[in-house]
């Protein structure tokens, strides 16, 4: 199923947990993947809009800061024990950004795509409390907005739109999963993307599309 939306964020240096507001097992557990647009601030304000509105949730940031695909599927490999024994009833991925740079990081579109799928098949492979298997949800990468100093130049600007975005889509469909089209959000929008990353508004209407396109998963 792919969902038409729009907006999301970016950047950070570790990873941190976002606690809820109770650790009852009722409770939903949404862990965030992804690169800086994950780990600076999103999952926080996602987990106050449940908090203020339902369901009970915890939400776990695991972005990475400056990952490409292939930087956090190794990152995967080396702790996929411990994202496992989180056992989240979804996960949302949100990556590419980081691989459209024209530096070192520059991942070519097949990798990425081929990387994306791994990721995907990980995540899939984790089980929730009750035993059933996690739910993945995708989104699509914001554009990078004209003048985005380098490591970001204009073949990244098009990249974006024309080989990372194009291979999230058909992962989503080739896997039956609900996309995000963040791209979207910030293209109507851009005066929440100033910069690679979104401002502090532009993580919170991220938040709030991501709580928007999961309440239907949550009824």
């Amino acid at each position: 199923m792919v969902v038409q939306f729009g907006r999301w964020s970016v950047l950070l240096l570790m990873p941190f947990v976002v606690s809820a507001c109770s650790s009852s097992p009722r409770g939903v557990i949404i862990l965030c993947a992804g690169d800086s647009i994950t780990a600076e601030a999103y999952p926080h304000f996602l987990q106050r809009i449940l908090n203020r509105e339902g369901p009970r949730a915890r939400v776990l940031n695991y972005g990475r800061s400056g990952n490409t695909s292939g930087e956090y599927l190794a990152y995967l490999g080396r702790n996929r024990e411990r994202l496992a024994a989180e056992k989240p009833d979804f996960v949302l991925l949100e990556l590419g950004t980081n691989d459209v740079r024209a530096d070192a990081d520059f991942t070519p579109t097949d990798a990425f795509a081929a990387q994306m799928r791994e990721i995907v098949a990980v995540f899939r492979s984790f089980r929730n409390r009750a035993g059933e298997p996690t739910r993945v949800l995708l989104a699509t990468v914001p554009p990078v907005p004209e003048n985005t100093p380098f490591p970001f130049t204009p073949e990244s600007i098009r990249r974006v739109g024309a080989e990372v975005n194009p291979a999230i889509r058909s992962l989503a469909e080739a896997e039956g999963l609900a996309l995000l089209d963040v791209h979207r959000l910030f293209l109507e929008n851009p005066a929440l993307l100033p910069g690679v990353h979104p401002s502090a508004e532009g993580y919170r209407r991220l938040a709030r599309a991501w709580h928007e396109f999961l309440k239907p998963l949550l009824r």
